[in-house]
């Protein structure tokens, strides 16, 4: 018999169920991406700052595959795809986690048609991938400057150089 499923763990969602799940969320919807590697500051506080903008907040997150195309180190992610999701899930301000494996998220974003698209401040709107489809049936976008510059290579490099 396996354990019973934890609370969060209901906001896990394959990528093919994720039109189906996001149908069933309250509007406006707001979709985020990222790795989400090693949780800091930082990510939660985008994260409240992203749900902030809508009624519901779903993030999708780079498989590991996917962290490896973006030249992030070879020994990233750190945490596996299930990891990252379920610590990205327990966090109330995120109603829904899926993932991608492509190398950006605009197929998912064009299939679950958010109604704002959000990410960091260190993506000039001009950049965010699916702005222009975001924008086209009447969404916006949104770069949520930084509160806390934090980084998930930087606390890295932190923890390797405390080993030197």
């Amino acid at each position: 018999m396996g354990a019973a499923q934890l609370p969060f763990e209901t906001k896990l969602c394959t990528p093919e169920a994720a039109i189906a799940r996001v149908a069933a969320l309250a509007r406006p919807l707001v979709f985020t991406n990222g790795c989400f590697d090693l949780l800091h500051r930082g990510h939660v506080t985008y994260l409240a700052q992203a749900r902030a903008l809508g009624a519901s907040l779903v993030v999708a997150l780079n498989t590991d595959a996917s962290v490896r195309r973006l030249d992030k180190g070879e020994d990233r992610p750190i945490n596996r795809l299930e990891d990252r999701a379920a610590v990205v899930a327990a966090l109330g301000c995120v109603d829904l986690v899926t993932w991608f494996d492509a190398d950006t998220p605009l197929d998912l974003i064009v299939a679950l048609r958010p109604d704002v698209l959000a990410k960091g401040g260190d993506w000039p709107e001009e950049r965010i991938v699916g702005a222009a489809e975001v924008r086209g049936w009447g969404g916006k976008v949104v770069s949520i400057p930084f509160r806390y510059d934090r980084s998930t290579t930087a606390v890295i490099e932190r923890i390797r150089q405390s080993l030197d």
